[in-house]
């Protein structure tokens, strides 16, 4: 049984920094695409950035583009997400995710989902 646990949310300033991490555990996840996927209030979720497990090709949204970076640990089954610059918009719960067969970015395509870790930048 995949499980994703995510960790490393909480409160942060404006222009501050937060690093997410996603343990997975349960499987060879060599195949894997990760993500990381966000949900504010009141709106859909959304897609953040992706990595495959084997190779490490990212893909990260043009909304983050340039503040987060997405990343992995081979050695401890663990993917990060690197959030700088952090701006109140960013203010969402933080999901990763996993596939083993799917590469882009739709959300329905993901199988597996941690519970999320909840970000909140004040202004």
């Amino acid at each position: 049984q995949v499980m994703l646990v995510e960790s490393g949310g909480g409160l942060v300033q404006a222009g501050g920094s937060l690093r997410l991490s996603c343990a997975a555990s349960g499987s060879t996840f060599s195949s894997y695409t990760m993500g990381w996927f966000r949900q504010a209030p009141g709106k859909e979720r959304e897609f953040v950035a992706r990595i495959r497990w084997s190779g490490g090709a990212t893909y990260v949204a043009d909304s983050v583009k340039g503040r987060f970076t997405i990343s992995r640990d081979n050695a401890k089954n663990t993917v990060y997400l690197q959030m700088n610059s952090l701006k109140p918009e960013d203010t969402a719960v933080y999901y990763c995710a996993a596939d083993p067969y799917y590469t882009g970015s739709y959300r329905a395509r993901y199988e597996y989902w941690g519970q999320g870790t909840q970000v909140t930048v004040s202004s």
